[in-house]
């Protein structure tokens, strides 16, 4: 085995790229490990704030309770309801009620509508506005050209809506 120059010079190259190359897996596996390190320990800062934040959150709320509950004892002095407080049946319930006095004032009715035959809808009335009034808003006159109504002929128009005229089964107030 002759071992010449050259060749020497070409082994010690390679070992010498070797080296290199195990080297630089070296320094990369180190590269990742601690990058693996520096984001576990930012998760783990993360996850410390949320928790912080949520124990602040916690504390502000049983500060704010604990003001509401001092704030009760010395202002109003509520207290929670007890057994005795609850209602066993609607009996005991329509007990609690008064007759009315003579002067309370009489109930508030609502109006209703007569039951009054709906009017066909023409072709041109497939709108909601149409559906709603009873007529094709295209029937309207224009803003500009409106005559003007007088009080009892207003008062029957608004009566009506959709055909039908609204009717007071009992007066709202006597």
């Amino acid at each position: 085995m002759n071992l010449t120059r050259d060749r020497l010079h070409t082994i010690g190259w390679g070992m010498a790229l070797s080296l290199c190359v195990a080297l630089t897996l070296a320094l990369t596996f180190r590269v990742n490990a601690v990058k693996s390190r520096v984001q576990l320990a930012d998760r783990q800062i993360t996850a410390l704030q949320q928790e912080k934040m949520f124990l602040e959150t916690e504390f502000e709320t049983r500060s704010s309770q604990q003001a509401l509950k001092n704030f009760n004892d010395v202002d109003f002095g509520y207290e929670a309801p007890s057994a005795g407080q609850y209602l066993e049946s609607e009996r005991q319930l329509a007990a609690l009620g008064k007759v009315a006095s003579p002067d309370a004032p009489a109930p508030i009715r609502m109006a209703s509508v007569e039951a009054a035959a709906q009017p066909a809808v023409a072709g041109a009335q497939t709108g909601f506005a149409a559906r709603l009034i009873g007529r094709s808003v295209a029937d309207e006159a224009p803003l500009g050209h409106a005559k003007p109504m007088k009080a009892d002929q207003l008062g029957a128009r608004l009566a009506q809506v959709g055909g039908h005229t609204l009717a007071l089964h009992d007066p709202v107030l006597p």
